[in-house]
């Protein structure tokens, strides 16, 4: 709250009761049907010192609307969309308290919470250091520290003649601007607004289709004919480390703004960047808030995104539900930490075969690490990913890989610069995971002890070419060692830090899909088994949805399936999501208007056909031919004593005598993968990590609370002032 500021309605409120009593009036109602809403964000989210907001009913005339002391009734009208609206702005960092007052002394009143434009809102103290790229990006120089920038409005049209977006001279508007008739029947000109800014320390960007010589800039309660209402919100790919700005995002999507769309996202929804999902949620959930004050509110938000694309998506959705609404994830991956399992297994497994090679077939190698041939899967994971756990590879190096120039003087060296920033996905993650007390390092949450690795491989039937020897398991599980806190292979097996585990579920850093219940998901799995994006991390996301939610009816898997098909199909269903305006529960709705197309299916070009078709030998990793469910949601697994019956299908019996070696390659234990990863527990949706890691939930959004009822508030005392009134006005008749 500002300094000096009141709490708005006390001092008035008081009096205005008061008032009513002496004049012999009876107390008035309280107005519990009066309602401040925040249309831009959550009240306790806002950001940037601004809000749009609704009272509703219209408060009666005379009323006053205040923002701590100040008067912003002015800021309010009647708007064209038949709403009592306005743009509350100024509001300072922190609790801004806005309250309605009526002549009958009947209201409510708000508490807004708000952060600075470059936050942090809910991600936790600010990563450093952290560079500026406004420069390089052609926005001009930050206005601070923090990367702000005062934002960039440029427009664009596509002439009559047709092609692309070429820019729109606001001095000189060009004669030859097209017509387009977006989604919903409406005919406008084909001009484009684009808006290019700072925001959570990111840039942003938004288009839509508006025309400057109908209102020079939009108007949040009468949006142009052309916008739709809603939103498209692209997540870019990869996974990287960088403590930059970022580049500027593309959102010039011309057949989405054509239809009608806004189109828009952030340099930190790019996991290819900053592979954080906590940071990609509250950049996206900030970004959306700028569109909402300068376009109004949105009817709903899809989404796309391929590989990290598909991780933001899915992770920021379950995290955060409501983000986004209906999401189209490629190339898929649950979450960041289970992808991370497979790389971690990869890395292992690789530089074991170099030890082995002569030891083990190419179908021996595919039945222990569950690629497909021409086995490059985990050749590929190590070269590309590996180094997001290497802390040396350099936070500013733009790339997973390592830097051909390593700042020594910023980037960490255990031995020239053990202070320096290190470049990994834990240490860019560590408000949500907290500092190890050994070195100050962030806690990691990766866990091999007891992974029986080979284990199907070994009981494969006598012939297969994948079938391995008991030698080769035991030769394996004896050497396949881990890596240390700084990427680099160990003899021992991989730790996960204490307290990791229940932290990566809690948090959904493994994605368990309670959060996903009332979002909408085409996932269009890898077709391929080869490379990293292999197909069955769809399937392990279904598993996840049935365990969690007893159904996975709000999600369809589509091998080949048709981009602007998805698209279509998934802007049908949210429609008649969101078209129906009954009390019925919105988990419950995604699944009764779920449309005939969005279901598990192969697809031949425009033809789609059951899901066996084309699905085939789905491939896996190395944890699940280890045993681990199909779900792959068991990032440390609860240990059991070693079982002679595990390897019955041995090429030789496998007895007592030879437990020993067996202890020896699992001296703790084998994975029990009947039991529930350690650790596990529900994840819990919308957190802050204000105050530490591990989060702390967030609670219901605010709503507004109707003023104290002045006979309830006063009543005796006010009584007892009114007699006291009339007595001396008695005395002085008297005297």
């Amino acid at each position: 709250m500002r300094a000096g500021a009141t709490s708005g309605w006390s001092g008035r409120v008081g009096s205005a009761a008061v008032a009513l009593l002496l004049l012999g009036l009876p107390a008035a109602a309280i107005g519990a049907d009066l309602e401040i809403r925040v249309l831009s964000n959550r009240a306790d989210l806002l950001s940037g010192g601004d809000a749009l907001v609704e009272i509703d009913p219209p408060p009666a005339a005379g009323s006053s609307i205040d923002l701590d002391g100040d008067d912003v009734a002015g800021d309010f009208a009647l708007r064209a969309n038949g709403r009592f609206q306005g743009l509350v702005t100024g509001l300072a960092v922190g609790d801004n308290v806005l309250t309605v007052l009526q002549p009958d002394a009947t209201g409510a009143t708000l508490t807004l919470e708000n952060h600075p434009p470059e936050g942090p809102v809910f991600s936790g103290p600010h990563l450093q250091p952290w560079d500026c790229t406004t420069e390089a990006e052609g926005l001009g120089p930050a206005l601070d520290a923090d990367c702000n920038l005062d934002p960039l409005v440029e427009y664009f049209y596509v002439p009559t003649s047709g092609g692309g977006y070429v820019a729109y001279d606001l001095a000189d508007p060009p004669g030859d601007v097209g017509l387009v008739t977006n989604d919903q029947g409406d005919t406008v000109r084909n001009i484009v607004r684009r808006e290019t800014g700072a925001v959570d320390r990111g840039i942003y960007a938004f288009a839509v289709l508006h025309d400057p010589a109908i209102a020079p800039e939009p108007i949040p309660w009468d949006p142009q004919a052309g916008w739709n209402g809603k939103l498209y919100y692209p997540f870019g790919a990869s996974c990287n480390t960088n403590h930059t700005q970022g580049t500027t995002p593309g959102v010039l999507d011309q057949a989405q703004l054509e239809d009608g769309f806004a189109v828009a996202t952030s340099s930190l929804n790019v996991l290819g960047h900053h592979c954080n999902p906590v940071l990609s949620a509250e950049a996206a959930m900030m970004t959306k808030e700028i569109l909402i004050e300068r376009l109004g509110p949105i009817w709903y938000t899809m989404s796309t995104g391929g590989s990290g694309g598909a991780i933001g998506q899915l992770q920021v959705t379950n995290a955060y539900p409501g983000i986004t609404n209906g999401l189209i994830p490629s190339q898929m991956f649950a979450d960041v930490w289970s992808t991370a399992m497979e790389v971690g297994d990869c890395l292992l497994t690789e530089l074991y075969w170099a030890k082995a090679a002569e030891s083990y077939t190419l179908f021996q190698k595919m039945a222990v690490d569950g690629h497909g041939p021409p086995q490059s899967s985990c050749a590929a994971w190590v070269a590309l990913f590996v180094p997001s756990a290497i802390p040396t590879t350099g936070c500013f190096s733009g790339s997973t890989l390592p830097a051909a120039s390593v700042p020594e003087s910023r980037d960490y060296n255990p031995v020239t610069n053990p202070e320096g920033c290190r470049a990994t996905v834990q240490d860019i993650q560590k408000n949500v995971w907290g500092l190890r007390e050994s070195d100050g390092f962030a806690k990691r949450a990766i866990d091999n002890v007891g992974v029986q690795y080979g284990l199907e491989a070994l009981n494969l039937p006598p012939g297969d070419p994948g079938k391995i020897t008991f030698a080769q398991f035991l030769h394996m599980n004896l050497l396949i060692g881990g890596a240390d806190i700084d990427g680099l292979p160990t003899q021992d097996r991989t730790r996960a830090d204490p307290g990791t585990m229940e932290i990566i579920f809690r948090t959904g850093m493994i994605n368990d899909g309670a959060g996903l219940a009332t979002a909408a998901i085409i996932n269009q799995a890898a077709d391929l088994n080869v490379e990293i994006h292999t197909p069955y991390h769809a399937y392990a996301m279904e598993q996840r949805l049935l365990a969690t939610n007893g159904h996975a009816d709000n999600h369809a898997i589509w091998h080949f399936g048709p981009g602007d098909t998805a698209f279509d199909t998934m802007d049908d269903w949210l429609t008649a999501i969101y078209s129906d305006e009954s009390d019925t529960p919105l988990a419950e709705k995604v699944v009764a208007h779920k449309p005939a197309l969005a279901v598990d299916s192969c697809w031949s070009g425009s033809d789609q056909g059951p899901l066996e078709d084309c699905a085939g030998d789905v491939f896996g990793d190395a944890r699940l031919k280890a045993g681990m469910p199909a779900s792959h949601d068991v990032p440390k697994c609860v240990l059991r004593p070693v079982d002679l019956a595990d390897y019955a299908g041995a090429e030789i019996p496998v007895t007592e005598e030879l437990l020993p070696l067996l202890e020896l390659a699992f001296p703790e234990g084998v994975c029990d993968y009947d039991q529930p990863s350690d650790g596990r527990t529900p994840s819990v949706q919308w957190l802050t990590y204000e105050n530490g890691p591990g989060g702390e939930p967030l609670g219901p959004p605010p709503v507004s609370m109707p003023l104290p009822e002045p006979g309830a508030a006063l009543g005796l005392a006010a009584g007892a002032l009114l007699l006291a009134v009339l007595r001396r006005r008695s005395l002085r008749a008297v005297g």
